[in-house]
């Protein structure tokens, strides 16, 4: 048995790019967001997200725990503390390409963490919709989101991404 061996070397390609936009390269584009406090933000931001996270992912497993255990879990509550902890991983991975320089992200970033808390609280609210138990822990799940949601629209990091960049 023989084996053959590719001619085209994959470390022979131009590593500037890392996928989705951002570089691998120091550019004017990105040289904002490289002062120290703009990076502790940024580093705030994704520690509050995974907060948040990880408070949706007990939320989860709460669920999980009680269907297991024999109390009434509505397909409401799954879904719901499914497409949470779902929305954290997606935001999350758009704060680190912020971090990164990647505008978009940034901008996303923004408004979800302004937008999510919002519905999460709102939508608990309607009568019958939920257990006050269930929507109690999703609005303290949703805390973290809406500090980072204050961070991420603040002056230190709407700076590191200004207007036609």
């Amino acid at each position: 048995m023989t084996t053959t061996r590719s001619t085209n070397d994959s470390s022979t390609q131009d590593n500037s790019t890392h996928g989705m936009g951002t570089t691998g390269h120091l550019t004017a584009a990105t040289a904002h967001l490289h002062p120290p406090r703009t990076r502790r933000a940024f580093g705030t931001a994704k520690k509050l997200v995974a907060a948040y996270g990880a408070l949706s992912a007990a939320v989860l497993i709460t669920v999980a725990v009680l269907a297991l255990t024999g109390h009434q879990v509505t397909s409401f509550m799954w879904g719901r503390s499914g497409g949470v902890l779902a929305s954290a991983a997606v935001i999350y991975w758009m704060t680190v390409l912020a971090a990164r320089g990647t505008r978009w992200a940034y901008l996303r970033v923004r408004i979800l963490s302004v937008l999510m808390p919002i519905v999460i609280v709102g939508i608990d609210m309607i009568p019958g919709v939920c257990p006050l138990w269930f929507a109690l822990i999703q609005a303290v799940s949703a805390v973290p989101l809406a500090a980072a949601a204050f961070l991420s629209n603040g002056s230190q990091l709407r700076a590191a991404f200004p207007k036609g960049s």
